[in-house]
């Protein structure tokens, strides 16, 4: 069994997550999720309109995803390759060359993001309408 794993915030989940979540599981047999928790987005400068539990069970219940786990911190990736005995790493391709030190463990791809849609231009597009 080809085993793959991504990582992600998944909050205010919308199509191109979706798109991410549906190409990678189409690159094994078996999709694991990280999903990042409230504690390590703080970390990282980030805050969500949803819940880590609940981004959890949204991501959960999408039938591309076979587990999800939490994502606690940056260091993380290497002891999850190697307990769930991944084969491939999967990010969007914003992030390409930032995890290629993980190809000694298992395939790192990169995919393209889906174009016109990011929770960050959602959060925006909030922003401006609320100040209107």
């Amino acid at each position: 069994m080809k085993k793959v794993i991504t990582y992600g915030t998944f909050d205010l989940f919308h199509i191109g997550h979706l798109n991410i979540l549906k190409r990678a599981k189409e690159l094994g047999d078996y999709l694991i999720v990280g999903v990042s928790s409230d504690e390590f987005n703080k970390i990282k400068g980030k805050h969500c309109q949803i819940s880590d539990k609940n981004r959890m069970e949204i991501v959960k219940a999408i039938r591309y995803v076979d587990e999800v786990i939490p994502e606690t911190s940056w260091d993380q990736k290497v002891k999850d390759i190697q307990e769930h005995d991944v084969d491939v790493f999967v990010m969007g391709d914003d992030w390409k060359g930032k995890f290629d030190d993980l190809k000694r463990y298992c395939e790192v791809v990169y995919l393209p993001r889906t174009e016109g849609i990011s929770t960050t231009q959602i959060k925006d597009t909030l922003k401006e309408a609320d100040h209107e």
